[in-house]
């Protein structure tokens, strides 16, 4: 049994067709985390939906968004959003008595130097007090350039910074599939061993509601692999993804990278 877990979740699995936050989906998620620390694992959430909760929150009209450029929209809807999503994990985690701490992030703290040093520490402090950290990356403050490409290489970085022994990406599809995945000959590619090259299998489409896609979050798991970390691609909208991934992973379809 893996002893500390990164979990990422995308803007797709966390919200509705319409942008709002699905928080039956949410209070699912939060169930199975609980689940994992009362089974004594260290868990970290990776949570993406801020931008599209703050788009739903605001509705401005087009003529309105049409006149900010998309930095400004994102920082915008992002520091909305930020707070209305963390609002609802404090409610979701307490009904399990667990603490949970925000941890907003920027690409130049996974540096090395004083900045990755003190993050790491702060994230340590949480986990050794029975905190679980939920982090993100700060949307308020970063410009494209030291932006991360999206959530699957922040929760990379995450994992590999704190030694986690596996990774679940959360998307909504199954993993990587032999073809398209609408396509019923196509199966998930079960199993893939480090240095193996999908890069033919990956389609080229991106999330809707976020900024990753497949080919994101293979590249993230190769080198996640690559650090000896378990990295699991999965549908979080199928109920109890996390615990079958994890413990009854014959029911369900997912890809698995190995690690070397």
């Amino acid at each position: 049994m893996y002893k500390s877990i990164a979990i990422k979740v995308g803007s797709n699995v966390l919200t509705r067709k319409d942008g709002t936050l699905d928080i039956t989906r949410m209070s699912a998620l939060v169930d199975q985390l609980a689940e994992l620390r009362r089974a004594g694992i260290e868990v970290i959430l990776i949570s993406s939906g801020a931008v599209a909760s703050g788009r739903s929150e605001l509705r401005l009209p087009a003529d309105e968004t049409a006149q900010m450029d998309s930095v400004e929209q994102r920082q915008l809807f992002s520091a909305v959003g930020q707070a209305k999503l963390m609002g609802r994990y404090v409610e979701l985690f307490r009904d399990h008595g667990i603490h949970v701490g925000q941890v907003l992030t920027m690409k130049e703290n996974f540096a090395p130097g004083e900045q990755y040093d003190n993050q790491r520490q702060c994230m340590s402090a949480m986990l050794d007090h029975g905190v679980l950290p939920i982090v993100n990356e700060n949307d308020t403050v970063c410009v494209t350039e030291l932006m991360f490409t999206d959530n699957d290489e922040l929760s990379g970085l995450v994992a590999q910074m704190m030694h986690c022994e596996a990774l679940v990406i959360l998307s909504n599809i199954d993993g990587i599939f032999t073809g398209t995945p609408t396509d019923p000959s196509s199966t998930v590619i079960r199993e893939v061993p480090l240095g193996t090259d999908l890069t033919r299998y990956l389609q080229a489409e991106r999330s809707t509601a976020g900024r990753g896609g497949i080919q994101s979050k293979y590249h993230t798991a190769q080198a996640v692999a690559a650090a000896g970390i378990h990295v699991f691609i999965a549908n979080g909208k199928r109920d109890g993804i996390v615990t079958d991934v994890l413990w009854h992973p014959d029911r369900i379809p997912f890809t698995h990278f190995l690690p070397h």
